[in-house]
């Protein structure tokens, strides 16, 4: 598929006075199964909240089907998925209460059963989430992609705290939304081996200097 849908332009990320990467251009379509790659502290959650539009870059423009993001912002969060190292779910609710929440948000209505089923939770739908493993915590956060209509999926750290068989669950499922012309964004210390993934490595664009005062 050759459908643009992101295009990174020159982004640059300071934090702590100090610029942790720069000069970075990258073009994603419809189908890209990307992961970001770099050492602790290189930037990689930056760079994905800063895709997400969650934290302004230092420098440089992201543009969402040749609009800028600013311009197509309700578009982009209607159309994107971020989900991030934290779980994001409240622990004295249970997984149906975490994710009803959650579906009031979406345009389009699921069965959150459904999904609880299809990431492993059945049987836990009515149980308190400080009742869960950290590996059964993570899953509600990832049932949320089974709920979810949007094409671009930002996920930072997706395989944390999960087992063998949720890994395989997981890797199943990139690659039927990639299959499906969805666009897959992600950070993981996970060795993936999906057919077609690319890769960005941030120490290709790391700097050591310190940003002047």
């Amino acid at each position: 598929m050759s459908d643009l849908l992101l295009e990174l332009d020159d982004i640059a990320c300071e934090r702590d006075d100090r610029l942790l990467f720069s000069q970075l251009s990258a073009n994603f379509v419809a189908g890209d199964l990307v992961q970001i790659l770099g050492p602790n502290g290189a930037g990689k959650t930056s760079l994905l909240r800063i895709i997400a539009g969650l934290t302004p870059a230092s420098r440089g423009d992201i543009r969402y089907k040749g609009q800028s993001l600013q311009a197509s912002r309700w578009q982009f969060a209607q159309d994107s998925l971020y989900l991030g190292h934290l779980a994001g779910i409240k622990k004295s609710l249970t997984p149906e209460e975490n994710l009803q929440w959650f579906m009031a948000q979406q345009p389009v209505k699921s069965d959150i059963f459904s999904a609880l089923k299809k990431v492993g939770l059945r049987g836990y739908e009515h149980s308190t989430c400080d009742q869960l493993s950290a590996g059964q915590f993570r899953r509600v956060a990832l049932a949320r992609l089974h709920m979810s209509a949007a094409t671009i999926w930002v996920l930072d750290e997706p395989f944390t705290a999960i087992d063998k068989s949720g890994v395989a669950m997981l890797e199943e499922l990139l690659a039927q939304h990639q299959a499906k012309g969805g666009l897959v964004l992600l950070t993981s210390h996970q060795d993936l081996a999906l057919p077609g993934i690319k890769r960005i490595h941030l120490e290709d664009f790391t700097s050591t200097q310190e940003v002047a005062a």
